[in-house]
């Protein structure tokens, strides 16, 4: 079974703004409650996620990588572990003086419960992403 969410939001700053935070691998470890760690690599970024589900009782690595860039618009990635894949895309437009921050998160889980988990806390993630944006972007 396959998870997927997508929420948007209005951002009163400039588009070069929002891109800024998202592009910015420590800002967007901070606003994922699982991310324990994280370290950027040659060709990515190594996530560190502990999930708390029984069948996965240790910390996950998931590695990530950006399969398409377009700054400051747009950006998807796909994160890959033994535990699941998860593909992101944020397209972010000018929108009434500030900016419109598209999110799509599709997961895919290979151990029982990883599913379940994602599907009743990617709202909330999703939340603490906007949460900490606006606190990064406000003047």
């Amino acid at each position: 079974m396959t998870v997927r969410v997508t929420r948007t939001f209005d951002l009163d700053v400039p588009p070069e703004d929002v891109w800024a935070f998202l592009s910015d691998p420590a800002e967007r470890a901070g606003a994922i409650s699982v991310v324990e760690d994280y370290e950027t690599t040659a060709d990515g970024t190594d996530w560190h996620v502990k999930l708390p589900i029984p069948v996965v009782n240790r910390t996950v690595t998931v590695h990530t990588s950006e399969v398409e860039r377009d700054p400051p618009t747009h950006v998807k990635f796909v994160g890959r572990s033994p535990a699941f894949t998860v593909t992101g895309e944020h397209d972010i437009s000018e929108h009434e003086g500030g900016s419109r921050v598209v999110n799509t998160f599709v997961v895919e889980g290979r151990f029982p419960g990883v599913e379940r988990f994602f599907r009743g806390n990617l709202d909330d993630e999703l939340d603490r992403l906007e949460r900490r944006l606006r606190e990064a972007t406000a003047d």
